[in-house]
């Protein structure tokens, strides 16, 4: 299994927002956590933060200590998530200037052939299979929600003057609903796990092309992701994590 994970400020926010986690390649337990913070001052970057190493903490100390099964290993990323809530949500009720702040959170443990996750938000895991992309997770957002409801396109999701307005986050209330996915992760599986600044800044059929054409060194269709997103504009923190099996 390869990996590699990158974030950036991007061209036009005065801070990084974003934080990821990556295992180190001596790691047995590959967690891989991806936030997307926001609110106030500093809030955001601290919500990320927060969550992210929140996580790490939490599935570590945890790890060992149960039977590993899928059920085990879903219930392991979902108490993870409220964990990481329960710390962020703390924090904002412990500093005025901290008042509101969240994130979205991914957390992806692999396993044995399978990839455990946990998504709240609007950051997104892709799964690459035999020349295919799809998006694993579903946006907890106002224009994901019209899109389900039929009321908007796909396509007008994408300009909607609403797109980023979130249903979900975490850290803004005492308690979260976090979507947990259980897939499989066989062999020349490839996973993407990103930030809203590079699906907002690059079109799904670009992100997918890019890493097609990298695949035989993801660290640079990583580079070139984040790369891409920042010649289109970028108007956001962007970040990236791709995992290849």
């Amino acid at each position: 299994m390869r990996f590699c994970g990158y974030t950036d400020i991007g061209l036009v926010r005065e801070q990084n927002e974003d934080f990821i986690i990556i295992p180190g390649e001596q790691e047995s337990m590959k967690l891989f956590v991806l936030a997307d913070g926001m609110g106030g001052v500093n809030g955001g970057e601290k919500a990320s933060s927060i969550a992210a190493q929140s996580v790490k903490e939490y599935v570590r100390k945890n790890f060992i200590k149960i039977e590993r099964t899928k059920l085990e290993l879903e219930q392991l990323v979902r108490n993870a998530m409220h964990y990481a809530n329960s710390k962020v949500y703390e924090a904002s009720k412990e500093d005025p200037e901290l008042t509101g702040m969240g994130t979205t959170l991914i957390v992806v443990l692999v396993y044995r052939g399978r990839i455990h996750i946990g998504h709240i938000g609007d950051s997104r895991v892709y799964r690459i299979r035999q020349n295919v992309m799809r998006q694993i997770t579903k946006d907890h957002s106002y224009v994901q929600e019209l899109v389900k409801q039929g009321a908007i396109t796909e396509d007008e999701a994408k300009n909607h003057p609403q797109k980023n307005a979130l249903l979900k986050v975490l850290g803004c209330e005492k308690s979260i609903k976090p979507d947990i996915i259980t897939k499989g992760f066989v062999k020349g599986d490839t996973i993407l796990v990103c930030s809203d600044g590079l699906t907002n800044m690059v079109d799904d059929q670009y992100i997918f092309e890019i890493i097609m054409k990298n695949m035989h060194d993801i660290n640079t269709a990583c580079k070139k992701l984040i790369e891409k997103a920042n010649q289109n504009g970028g108007k956001d923190n962007v970040s990236a994590i791709i995992i290849s099996n």
